[in-house]
């Protein structure tokens, strides 16, 4: 099947972009790393009216850090993220995701900002930004705003951006450097979505754990933090928490279901395994 007719505009630059985006409207759509975008046009599940390349917006690529941390822009290659110097150095935690998201024929193509506007509830990168309380730049002829990414989503592929706005770039803040990561996704094969994934980060010190990011993907219709086992996390010795009991916190916020891949059952089961398992090996590691 071949995609049904439309306009192919390409933007040089952010604010060209989001010129275009404002007289496309809901008929228009961007076109970065197209790696689920073709498929979809080429299956006609996707129809959109113009259809605007910002493959030439080199404003919109790079990573470059600021004093509340690291913004990457939304055109950045997921390969180049993950062998860039500054993400490797001081946000370790995106290359451990980036390592799970698809193949690397995929990532050579597919896009950071891609991945993070479609939202998709299996994916690595949303969950990532979520965990990790990362910004999400929009923008569109009437200013910029940034949303928390625990905001931006909404449902299944369904975010809070406006018809009119583009995503610029995603904003990482600094965690501190001695911050203890877990990434644990389970899935039938290597790039794959995930059945059940953990992103968590722990800022330790002294055995007191001072800042939690924690998010759940795979395990309902959006990437899901897990507030409840952060606030029970924050102010815990590693010497005295009980990983059994946290995992059971952390899993009263999602909602799991039943499809063709797993059931809620067996995504539950193992999500509180995994969860208890790891952090009950980094507690184990650091106390000792």
């Amino acid at each position: 099947m071949k995609a049904a007719p439309f306009d192919y505009l390409e933007a040089g630059s952010a604010n060209e972009a989001v010129h275009l985006m404002a007289e496309a409207g809901s008929d228009g759509v961007i076109l970065a790393g197209g790696q689920t975008l073709m498929p979809l046009l080429a299956l006609r599940m996707a129809m959109p009216s113009v259809l605007i390349d910002i493959n030439s917006a080199t404003d919109m690529a790079g990573v470059t850090a600021n004093e509340n941390g690291f913004r990457i822009g939304a055109r950045t290659r997921q390969a180049e993220a993950l062998i860039d110097p500054l993400v490797g150095r001081h946000l370790p935690m995106l290359p451990k995701a980036l390592a799970h998201v698809g193949h690397y024929q995929t990532r050579a193509q597919g896009t950071v900002g891609g991945s993070i506007a479609l939202g998709e509830p299996a994916a690595e990168l949303p969950a990532s930004a979520v965990a990790m309380g990362a910004l999400v730049e929009l923008r569109s002829r009437r200013g910029t705003r940034m949303v928390p990414a625990r905001e931006f989503y909404i449902g299944p592929y369904m975010t809070v951006r406006a018809d009119d706005e583009v995503l610029i770039a995603v904003h990482y803040p600094h965690w501190h450097d001695g911050t203890q990561l877990i990434f644990h996704e389970v899935a039938r094969r290597a790039g794959d979505f995930a059945l059940v994934g953990l992103v968590m980060l722990l800022d330790v010190r002294a055995g007191r754990v001072e800042r939690a990011g924690v998010a759940w993907f795979g395990m309902g219709p959006t990437p899901i933090a897990a507030v409840s086992v952060e606030r029970a996390l924050t102010g815990c010795s590693l010497d005295t928490l009980d990983p059994r009991e946290l995992a059971q916190i952390a899993l009263t916020e999602v909602e799991p279901a039943d499809d063709l891949h797993a059931s809620a059952h067996y995504r539950r089961t193992v999500a509180a395994r995994i969860f208890a398992r790891r952090l009950g090996m980094l507690a184990g590691e650091m106390v000792a």
